[in-house]
This record gives C-alpha cells, structure tokens and sequence, in this order.
C-alpha cells in the first residue's frame, strides 16, 4: 500500500511539472511569436489529460515502481549498471 502511494505522489510530481512546462511554452510562443488559438491550446490540453490518466492506470495498476517512460528504450537499471563498469574502467585505466 505504501509503494501505491509513493507512485501516486511521484505521478503528481511529475505532472505538475509537465503542466508547468507546457503552460511555460504556450506563454513564450504567445509572447514573442504569434497568439494561439483557443482551441489549439485546448488541445493540448486534453492530450496531456490523457497521457496523464494512462500514466495514472499503469501506476495504480502496476503495482510497482512507476517510471517515466524513456526515451530510446533503455531502462534506468542498464544505465546504472553501464555507468557503473565505466567507471570501474576508468579507474582501472588511471591507476
């Protein structure tokens, strides 16, 4: 039950930041380049609802740890574990 609510914390952690961030853009676009209209923004709106909500079921649903989804696939683990052996080379290499 504590895993569940840590996700649920770490979801709305991240989709603050992700409103804060497109809120962000759509001022600076507004700004300096040209106004958008209302209904682009809703748009966008309602996508990054959606994304929510499907990130919302899998934290709910998982069970598990919940992750952002990557970008290339690879997980945070393999980047560990390579960083990791890299820099057991390179000490290797210095000493």
């Amino acid at each position: 039950m504590t895993s569940l609510a840590v996700n649920v914390l770490w979801f709305l952690i991240g989709l603050i930041i992700l409103c804060g961030i497109i809120y962000l853009a759509i001022w600076v676009i507004e700004s300096f380049v040209t106004a958008i209209p209302e209904k682009v923004k809703q748009g966008v709106w309602v996508i990054v609802l959606l994304l929510a909500l499907i990130a919302l079921i899998g934290a709910i649903a998982g069970g598990g740890s919940f992750r952002f989804p990557s970008i290339g696939g690879k997980s945070g683990s393999a980047f560990v574990t390579y960083t990791a052996s890299t820099t057991a080379d390179m000490r290797r290499m210095l000493a």
